[in-house]
Formats: structure tokens, C-alpha cells, sequence
């Protein structure tokens, strides 16, 4: 495996990147398999016709080893197209099961202004098929690469796209056309693009999912920071081979040149370098935090924005060969883990599984790549704000806190989730979207018993984010007896993607469907009692219940807000009144310690 070291100058640069196109390839096809990057020596990029037309031309070169596929379509019409390169005679996603051939898939351009991996992953296509880079590589498993994810928002173009960001020229646009954030929408999948992803993903099973981004932030040395998961979060047995893969490919971007990092660089606090850093587990909106849940390995993959386009690419380019080269000589084993956390994941009910994340207190002084800086009050913000001075390396002796441990746990219901008839029909195309298996009740359920979720306290958030109002819910499960009519869905626990499962139905959970407010009407009143009913309900409970005028005394007496409240008061029977309805509150997914019969 062959890694760029980096040239003095982007110019020299550029030169020994267009050298790079393989002497195997026809003279009459070299144009047609490069980038209008490469030949702009890396200062503009192109558009999505010239995605399309490489994808087409790379078929055409190589037609033993590409396909090129259209995977989705967006909003606006335009074709998502994906390449499928592989020498292992495994083109097809029937044929990579049949032959266990192991799949790696590179996703570029998520966020579209972001668009390093798109001009990268083509020049590494090209000289993995050439046999210049990572010779072999392709011999062993199935490169799904697809070169743009946010194919709309990529022709949405402008110069000032990426404000904190050097080159190219003009790029794309963080989000869709639809204004949503593909990485924030893994698990609620509310894109058509993020659908399509996922029915890729679901055909052709990737052991290794890699998502290439350039970064935002301060100004400093380090050019790369590479992110794995299993390493803090998933089955337990697949973060040693988490760590591995990430170390093996910092190695690799190390010898080739690179300042790599293991964690995300972004600051405690905005703008001030002396904070330090924190390291965490993303929740499953975003890649690294939702391939876990199906027992795969994902890298985030961070460039970083203040370097020249040329230097991003050329990093982006050394990580997707050394991902490619390692996972051909260990994708066998990886899926091997993978496949084996499947058949663990189908006994985790009745266990604990983390809902969420945390860096401990435990925090250790690194030295960082950075800048000397100044931080002055600006007259125009009124705030501290910092500059660099890049023509100064200095090392900053910065905090780190990198030990990661689960913060939320649920025990996981040892039966499964059932969802009523009523939501089953909204909820079953997101299941079957992420490969959860479920089972129709096509009777009913009489006197059922079930564990239930009230909600005790909810928070609805005051803005909207990605298009919901999110929510928190704080509560309890509780054995209950129910009648459910028929419809249902019984979601089992045991089955490969039960982590998947409890991510979406733990109301708890960070990026459950509760937590995107799916069911912010069960947590809303829709009945009332007028005052001067409830006067007359109060009236006779007090008069005819002791164990009511007691508690209502003690609360008076404990409770100065309460005994201030006129209405805190008159709810007080209300909610104890046969009129409250039970439903109030009530999560509409339950729990079952026993599949249902």
C-alpha cells in the first residue's frame, strides 16, 4: 500500500496526483476516468453530471470490476448513482453473500459543501483498478462507493457554501433540498435520500461503513481525525477490532505524511483552545453512532477545512487505501465478529443496554498541534475571540477526556416491544427500512399483560429541530394489564438488529421516535373539567374520602406552589376522578416479557 506524503506545495501537489492515473489505463479513457478536480490541479470541483458520467466511464473501463448503479432518487429527480468495484466476481449483492465476500462501503458528500471524499474516492477507485495503490485490495472484497449521498443539496452550488473552509472554488450545500440534515436522520430516516441509503446498505450489508466530511472549527497542524465505533458503544467483543482498524489506519496516514487525530477536534468551549477536548459516542442520527446498532464498524472520517482542497484530498484518498487494504486482509475475520454480535444481539433481553454516552471526569494533558493565538474583546461582537497565527506552530497543552462510558441503561424487555394497531402501520415501513423484523397480531389481545411507560414530567423543545419538536419524557415502566386490539406489531428482542429495536422504541432512548416527538399527541390534553364541575367533584371527594382529604392536606401543607395554584388544586381530583383519561401520558409502545401467542 502505497500512502502520498505531503508536498511542499499544492502546485507540485497537484502534478504528482494527476501522475497518479495508472500506466493499465487506456490513453483514450484517461480523460474520460479523471476529475474535473484533477484537472483543474485541484481548485475547482465538478457537478453531478460529471458524477454520472464517471460512474458510467468507470463500468465501461473496467467491466469486469464496476458496475455502476442508481441506488435512490432525490426530491428534486435528480439519480443518486453508486460504483460497485470488486475482482472477486461479487458485483452483485447475491453474489457477495454467496461467495462471504466482505463489503466496505465509502459514502462521500453527506454534507454536499463537504465534498473532499466525492474527488478522492475517484482518484483511489482509479488506482485500486490500476493496481497502484493497494495492489490486490479489490481480490478480496466489494468497494460500494458512493460518491455523492446528498445529491440535491451538491447542486445547490456557490462560492461561500463553507465560510470556514479553503477550496475548492464552489462546492455544494450542507442539507436537501428538503432542508434536512442527512447526518442527523440514520434512525428516524425521515429523507427520501436516507431511505435509499439504508435500502443499499440493507442489500449489501457493509462490514465497514466509512463516511468522509472536512471538518469545521479552529486553526491548528493536525489535518485529519479519524473516528471508529465499536470502539466505546456496541457489542462488546467488536471494539477490539474497532481500535485496531482505527489505530492501523492512523498508523498508515502517520507514515504517509499526516497529523492525524483519534478523536473529533472541537473545543469544551467555542473559540477558546485552553478548554481542551472531549471525546464521546455520537447518538445514531449520525453514522458512527447508528452502524453499532446493526454490529458493523463505522469511521468518520474528518479533513480538516483550513487545509488547501489539494492536501484534503490527497489525505482522503490515503484513508480510503488504507481502509480498502486492511479490510481486504481482514474483512474475512471482521464479518466473522460482525455476524457472531448478530447472534448476540439476539439475547440481550432481560440485559442492560446503554441509551447513551458519557466522557467520565477522568481527563489527561495531551500536547496538540496547534498555532500561537491571541484572545482580544472585539469591539464589533463584544466577545473574546481568538486568532491565529499560522505561521507559528506551537504546542498546546490542552485537556483531554477520552474515557467513555454508558450514561443511560435500560434493561431491555426479554420478550420485545409491541406496537398497537393504531401506529403500526406509520411504524412498520421504518422498521422494515432498517431490517427490525416484527410479527402482525391479527387478533386481539385481551386483558394482555404488558409493561407500560406514563410519563411523569415531559419537555417539548421550544425550537424545532430537523423539522420535529423534540421531547424528553421522564418515567417509568410498570406491569399493567391492557387490552390491545388486534393489528399489532410484536417487535422481538431476539434478533439481530434488538439494538436497533431499542434505539427506536425506548422512549428514553437519545434519538428513539419519542425523543423525535413521533407521539407528542399521547402527551397532550384533550379533555378538560370545567371549574365549577371540578369545585362540586372536590367537594364530594373530600367529603367521602378520608385517604383523598389527607393526601390533599399534606400536599397543601408541603407544596407552596400547589397550595398558591387554583387550578394545581382543582387537577388534584381531577386526575383522580373516573373522568382523567388513563391514556394521558401513556406511551403507546409496550413491553412484553414473553412473545406473544
Amino acid at each position: 500500500m502505497r500512502l502520498r506524503s505531503a508536498p511542499a506545495a499544492a502546485l507540485l501537489l497537484s502534478l504528482l496526483l494527476s501522475a497518479a492515473i495508472g500506466p493499465a489505463t487506456a490513453a483514450d479513457n484517461a480523460t474520460a476516468l479523471t476529475t474535473v478536480a484533477e484537472r483543474s490541479g485541484f481548485i475547482r470541483t465538478g457537478r453531478m453530471d460529471e458524477v454520472g458520467a464517471l460512474c458510467d466511464a468507470f463500468a465501461h473501463a473496467y467491466p469486469d470490476a464496476v458496475r455502476c448503479i442508481r441506488f435512490g432518487t432525490t426530491p428534486e429527480g435528480r439519480a443518486m448513482p453508486a460504483l460497485v468495484a470488486s475482482r472477486a466476481g461479487a458485483l452483485t449483492p447475491q453474489a457477495a453473500r454467496a461467495g462471504r465476500v466482505p463489503v466496505t462501503l465509502v459514502q462521500g458528500g453527506i454534507h454536499a459543501g463537504e465534498i473532499d471524499g466525492k474527488d478522492a474516492g475517484f482518484l483511489a477507485l482509479r488506482e485500486l483498478l490500476d493496481g497502484d495503490a493497494a495492489p490486490g485490495a479489490l481480490d478480496r472484497q466489494v468497494l460500494v462507493f458512493v460518491p455523492v449521498f446528498n445529491v440535491d443539496g451538491h447542486e445547490r452550488f456557490g462560492a461561500w457554501n463553507r465560510p470556514n473552509q479553503r477550496g475548492p472554488e464552489q462546492m455544494g450545500w450542507r442539507t436537501t433540498a428538503q432542508n434536512l440534515n442527512l447526518n442527523r436522520d440514520y434512525l428516524k430516516a425521515d429523507a427520501p435520500e436516507m431511505r435509499a441509503m439504508l435500502a443499499l446498505v440493507g442489500d449489501w450489508d457493509p462490514v465497514v461503513y466509512v463516511d468522509l466530511h472536512a471538518t469545521n472549527g479552529a486553526q491548528f497542524e493536525h489535518d485529519i481525525s479519524i473516528q471508529v465505533e465499536p470502539l466505546n458503544s456496541g457489542d462488546a467483543a467488536l471494539r477490539t477490532a474497532g481500535l485496531a482498524l482505527r489505530t492501523r489506519v492512523i498508523d498508515d496516514l502517520a507514515a504517509g505524511g499526516s497529523l492525524p487525530l483519534p478523536f473529533y477536534p472541537s473545543f469544551v468551549e467555542r473559540d477558546n483552545p485552553a478548554s481542551g477536548f472531549v471525546d464521546d459516542v455520537s447518538p445514531p442520527r449520525f453514522s458512527t453512532g447508528y452502524f453499532p446498532l446493526r454490529n458493523r464498524f463505522a469511521m468518520l472520517v474528518e479533513t480538516h477545512s483550513w487545509k488547501p482542497y489539494p492536501v484534503r484530498v490527497r489525505i482522503t484518498r490515503n484513508t480510503v487505501v488504507s481502509v480498502l487494504a486492511h479490510v481486504a486482509r481482514e474483512g474475512t475475520a471482521l464479518r466473522a465478529l460482525a455476524e457472531a454480535a448478530d447472534a448476540r444481539a439476539a439475547t440481550l433481553g432481560g440485559t442492560p443496554v446503554p441509551l447513551t454516552y458519557a466522557a467520565t471526569d477522568a481527563v489527561r494533558t495531551i500536547p496538540f498541534r496547534g498555532y500561537a493565538y491571541t484572545r482580544t474583546q472585539s469591539p464589533v461582537s463584544g466577545a473574546l475571540v481568538t486568532r491565529y497565527d499560522e505561521t507559528r506552530p506551537q504546542i498546546w497543552n490542552v485537556p483531554l477526556r477520552d474515557e467513555v462510558v454508558a450514561a443511560r441503561q435500560v434493561i431491555a424487555p426479554r420478550g420485545g416491544y409491541l406496537v398497537p394497531s393504531m401506529h403500526a402501520a406509520s411504524l412498520a415501513g421504518l422498521l422494515d427500512a432498517h431490517g427490525v423484523t416484527y410479527t402482525r397480531m391479527p387478533q386481539a389481545m385481551p386483558d394482555a399483560a404488558l409493561e407500560v411507560f406514563r410519563a411523569e414530567s415531559v419537555r417539548f423543545s421550544p425550537m424545532p429541530t430537523e423539522g420535529r419538536q423534540r421531547m424528553e419524557l421522564d418515567g417509568t415502566w410498570q406491569a399493567e394489564r391492557r387490552d390491545v386490539p388486534a393489528g399489532a406489531l410484536f417487535v422481538p428482542m431476539a434478533q439481530p438488529r434488538a439494538r436497533v429495536a431499542v434505539a427506536l422504541l425506548e422512549p428514553q432512548a437519545q434519538d428513539s421516535l419519542a425523543a423525535w416527538g413521533a407521539f407528542a399527541n399521547h402527551f397532550e390534553r384533550k379533555e378538560y373539567m370545567e371549574p365549577y364541575v371540578a369545585e362540586d367533584v372536590a367537594r364530594r371527594m373530600l367529603a367521602r374520602d378520608p385517604a383523598t382529604r389527607a393526601a390533599f392536606e399534606q400536599r397543601l401543607a408541603r407544596d407552596p406552589d400547589f397550595a398558591a395554584s387554583p387550578d394545581a388544586r382543582l387537577e388534584f381530583f381531577y386526575r383522580r376522578h373516573a373522568a382523567w383519561d388513563e391514556r394521558h401520558g401513556l406511551y403507546p409502545v409496550f413491553r412484553m416479557a414473553t412473545a406473544p401467542r
